[in-house]
């Protein structure tokens, strides 16, 4: 018998082709199976993580945008002496020129000399909408994008209760 070395590696009794299967092609379908039974198991916990990084990247959007509108109200109400925009005007008082009694214009029209406060009215990530409701999807109304309050010029998400408290 000869002996095993570095250089010449021989295994006794044993051809080339007794070593790796003759005429063995391809995959089992036992291997596929296991593959896949891994691979589903793998995605089943991944995709959650996913998930609930866009559900807390959407928080954050929504978060940002009430922040940004908000302040953006007050900063309307301070130079309207006190009022609060109007809910049926709300879009364009908030995004053109406007004087001391509310009414609009276009930017940089003379005797407008407050806004626009905001470029646009932005969506709301989850109902993919920036359209603004005056009832509230937490007493009963459909959801929508926002929701305002003309009176009290509260400003909320409104596509579900979760994200009315926010």
């Amino acid at each position: 018998m000869r002996s095993l070395n570095s250089h010449n590696r021989t295994f006794p009794h044993h051809s080339t082709a007794a070593w790796f299967g003759t005429g063995r092609r391809g995959f089992t379908l036992v291997e596929i199976l296991i593959v896949v039974v891994i691979l589903g198991i793998l995605a089943s916990i991944v995709i959650p993580q996913f998930t609930n990084a866009t559900t807390s990247s959407q928080d954050s959007a929504v978060q940002m945008n009430l922040h940004r509108i908000r302040s953006r109200i007050e900063v309307y109400r301070e130079e309207h002496n006190g009022k609060w925009p109007t809910y049926a005007n709300f879009v364009a008082q908030m995004t053109q020129a406007t004087n001391a009694a509310g009414e609009t214009a276009p930017v940089n029209t003379e005797g407008y000399p407050f806004g626009p406060y905001l470029a646009y009215i932005p969506r709301n990530p989850f109902e993919d909408s920036n359209t603004i409701s005056d009832e509230a999807v937490i007493d009963g109304g459909e959801p929508s994008g926002w929701y305002y309050d003309e009176q009290t010029g509260a400003f909320h998400a409104n596509d579900s209760e979760r994200t009315f408290e926010f």
